[in-house]
């Protein structure tokens, strides 16, 4: 036996088959079989191979018998040592060695017996046994005491006195086992003189109570007599087991009784704490069993040359830990050391082990989203890291696959300098997960990963409508972690995307018909059960549990689905995290995969959508608009819309009126525009708690404002307008080009800003008030692109008058300088000289009538 109570007989029956008789093993894991290897050094045998297709899966045995046949191309030659394998943690339930020589075992000659095998067993409670084997001719009796106990406890077991019906503890001859905190086995033979814990007398040295029988000698003589001799003991599985030889009659008349094989005698027991040695006693001292009758101690007849064999199957003990189990708290460091493997819960394993905070390779608890701090003192050639690989020792050397979630070739140190590892273990981490040695492997042990608080495992939450859903979640570059939790009892808990029902997302979590937890995503385009379509999205990381008729559900799904063909509803199911999503809610009493009808659906729903926040960690109440963020849509609308348009306009067409009111008009269009436009880009940054270049309208408007900047800059740089009949330099013709094109171009690209901005504000909240302001801005601006056409046409029918009108003028040009100096008033008054220069010009008329 090495794990799992394994114990029993094998028996070879032939070149290719073999039997187990008396079987017994506690549930494995999903992969156990037979396995052969070489020998039991670490590497050989896990190197091992199977012998057979027989598998013992997730059952336990109870003194079970059947046969195993080898696999075709197998014999016994091969074999040097067949074991219980559990594949999946790479662990020896227990086995067998042949010698070198297999040829002895095809007659079934070896008779060798594990020291767990006795030929008879009895009950004494659920929890302790007591197993035996006699050989009378050599005196001896072999007693076997097997207890589903704490490790600490004391195994009590011996012969009453024959003179006494009544108050059999005193004069009982006993022995008194157990296992101690270093894992090693101890029995000592005792002698009761009364119902009490031993006491010595510190005047004469006598002792009383429950006392070893050399405590009692001492007393006298100084001579031992302990006449019980230790044969074996473990504790594996939560059992503790210890076997011990004892003479039939003992040389020792005074303090043991003469146990006769052929008569029934009473035989009492007890299990119960004990006190380790100290200076004053140095034995282990049982202190009072209590417990009640039949559970912590009894009594019963016996005679032990009977057979009696009444324990069916293997103890199963509450707590299979043997090793301690440490909770890790985030503020206590956990000091990693190396130190002998004592009582190494997973064999096959190396010499030396792991241990944590002084505990030889113990299980460790952790809770994910609570950080977990390591102060690692095992040496320089020991590196410390926590794995997928139950085997550890870099799992590449054995070309196998592993997830390393933390440590690594640097957390290496000792005790003068340690290295601090913290490690977080987060919503994705394995339920279980190991601490293992870098360079060796199986050092350490298993990491248990449970369930913190989701406000720890997530980032954010926020209540949805009525505060009956809360809504958990976590963003990463590309996806999101989410989980929902319900806070009344129901059949289902569901949450969707979108402002209702109609038309959203939905995601369902509910346990079905065997207990599974399952999360089913839908798409909603209806009222009714034909309406709900299940979808095909990629949900990884996917839990759900119901604690007391509590719902709660957790998933990870990629911002945006990856989809080959993108006509399937989930592909157009994006998550912007610049968007606030829409979250609903429903309960009801039960949901089914299939056969969906009326019944199926919610019983209680959110009366309104949330809009959650994703990049702030908040949540708002639907409402028609932002306040801020409708301040925002005004003032871009008033600078694209209006101020910036007139201004242009202003320099197009008004040049022919007098004086310089043009340029002025333009330059305070402009710049109020531009001042109007910054503005409200800070509200809308303000609002949002951030710069988030994500949406089309954002982009857009990031280039409205760069060509918006530039005019002024433009203008600062621009050439000397040329004097009355001088020709414009190249540098002026190109400013005046460059001018007008990125003026015109901010306006377009303002525009289309401010209708992408109408299309943002209608995806994150919906609504038709949304749609009627896209409808009536559009008809602003189509009003305005008449206006145009209007005064362009005025323009050149202005323009072609005065071409019209030039033939009657011998002096002067009227015509506007299409090159004038937009943005410096200086020039006015050269042109308003020109102007006047102008009207000075004079007719010739033909002088005859």
């Amino acid at each position: 036996m090495v794990q799992h109570q394994l114990r029993g007989h094998l028996k070879i029956l032939d070149d290719c088959s073999f039997q187990v008789t008396r079987f017994d093993m506690l549930a494995g894991s999903s992969d156990v079989v037979f396995w052969g290897a070489d020998s039991l050094v670490f590497s050989n045998i896990t190197g091992g191979f199977p012998i057979s297709d027989y598998h013992l899966n997730q059952t336990t045995y109870k003194n079970a018998s059947f046969s195993v046949q080898l696999l075709p191309n197998l014999n016994w030659s091969q074999i040097n040592v067949l074991s219980v394998w559990d594949r999946t943690t790479t662990s020896d339930f227990g086995h067998v060695t042949f010698p070198v020589n297999g040829s002895n075992q095809l007659n079934g000659s070896d008779q060798s017996l594990a020291p767990t095998m006795f030929d008879n067993c009895k009950n004494l409670s659920d929890n302790y046994r007591v197993r035996w084997s006699l050989n009378v001719e050599e005196n001896w009796i072999e007693i076997g005491l097997e207890a589903a106990t704490r490790m600490m406890d004391y195994m009590g077991f011996g012969w009453a006195s024959p003179n006494r019906t009544t108050e059999l503890m005193s004069g009982a001859d006993v022995a008194v086992a157990g296992i101690t905190d270093e894992g090693k086995p101890f029995v000592d033979d005792f002698y009761i003189t009364s119902y009490s814990e031993c006491k010595l007398n510190a005047k004469d040295g006598s002792a009383l109570g429950v006392c070893p029988d050399v405590v009692y000698e001492n007393s006298e003589n100084g001579h031992e007599v302990n006449n019980t001799r230790l044969i074996y003991g473990h504790r594996r599985d939560g059992v503790s087991f210890v076997r011990y030889r004892k003479p039939l009659k003992s040389p020792d008349e005074k303090y043991d009784l003469p146990v006769n094989p052929t008569e029934k005698m009473t035989v009492i027991w007890a299990i119960g704490l004990m006190n380790p040695p100290d200076s004053i006693r140095p034995y282990f001292m049982p202190q009072n069993h209590g417990g009640p009758r039949n559970v912590r101690y009894g009594h019963l007849v016996l005679n032990v040359s009977e057979s009696v064999n009444d324990c069916l199957g293997p103890l199963d003990a509450d707590d299979k830990e043997d090793q301690d189990l440490i909770i890790a708290d985030s503020t206590v460091p956990l000091v990693v050391t190396t130190g002998e493997a004592l009582h190494y819960p997973n064999p096959p394993s190396p010499t030396k082990v792991l241990y944590i905070n002084k505990k030889e390779a113990p299980v460790l608890r952790v809770e994910r989203g609570v950080p977990v701090k390591f102060s690692v003192q095992a040496g320089h050639n020991v590196s410390f890291y926590i794995t997928s690989d139950n085997l550890g020792g870099n799992a590449t050397t054995r070309n196998a696959s592993e997830t390393i979630y933390a440590g690594g070739p640097e957390a290496q140190g000792v005790y003068a300098s340690p290295h601090e590892l913290i490690w977080a273990p987060d919503r994705n981490t394995p339920d279980q997960v190991y601490y293992q040695s870098l360079y060796q492997q199986k050092m350490g042990w298993r990491v248990q990963v449970v369930d913190g608080g989701l406000s720890d495992m997530y980032n954010n939450s926020v209540f949805l409508d009525d505060q009956q859903v809360t809504f958990f979640w976590t963003l990463s570059k590309d996806s999101i972690s989410i989980a929902a939790r319900g806070v009344k009892k129901s059949g289902y808990l569901a949450i969707g995307f979108g402002s209702g029902m109609v038309n959203s997302y939905a995601y369902v979590g509910w346990i079905d018909s065997i207990g599974q937890g399952r999360v089913d995503s839908y798409w909603i385009d209806g009222k009714d059960v034909s309406n709900l379509h299940p979808t095909n999205e990629n949900l990884t990381h996917v839990r759900c549990r119901s604690e007391n008729g509590i719902i709660t559900f957790e998933f990870t799904r990629p911002l945006k689905p990856s989809c080959s063909h993108n006509d399937r509803p989930e592909c157009k199911n994006i998550v912007d995290p610049t968007t606030p999503l829409r979250v609903i809610w429903a309960m009801g009493a039960k949901w089914a995969d299939e056969h969906l009808s009326e019944r199926n659906m919610h019983s209680v729903t959110s009366q309104r959508p949330v809009r959650v926040l994703l990049m702030r960690g908040s949540s708002e109440a639907e409402q028609d608009l932002r306040p801020v963020l409708a301040v925002h849509g005004f003032m871009m609308f008033l600078s694209w819309g209006i101020l910036l348009p007139g201004g242009i306009l202003a320099a197009r067409y008004l040049k022919h009126v007098k004086g310089d009111g043009w340029y002025q008009i333009h330059v305070y269009l402009q710049y109020s525009g531009l001042a109007i436009t910054l503005l409200a880009l800070l509200f809308a940054v303000a609002e949002l708690r951030g710069f988030f270049v994500s949406s089309l309208h954002v982009k857009f408007g990031i280039a409205t404002i760069f060509l918006a900047c530039v005019q002024p800059a433009n203008a600062y740089f621009r050439p000397k307008k040329p004097s009355n009949g001088e020709e414009p330099s190249s540098n002026r013709i190109l400013w005046e080009y460059i001018h007008v094109i990125v003026g015109r171009g901010a306006i377009v690209v303002g525009i289309a800003a401010l209708f992408t901005g109408m299309k943002h504000l209608g995806e994150r909240y919906g609504g038709e008030n949304v749609h009627g302001l896209s409808l009536a801005l559009m008809i602003w601006f189509l009003i305005g692109a008449l206006m145009v056409i209007y005064l362009e046409y005025r323009e050149r029918q202005r323009r072609r008058e005065r071409l019209l009108g030039r033939g009657n003028w011998v002096l002067g040009d009227l015509e506007e300088d299409d090159s004038v100096d937009l943005l410096s008033p200086n020039r006015a008054p050269g042109h308003k000289g020109s102007q006047n220069s102008g009207l000075m010009e004079v007719q010739l008329e033909p002088l005859s009538r």
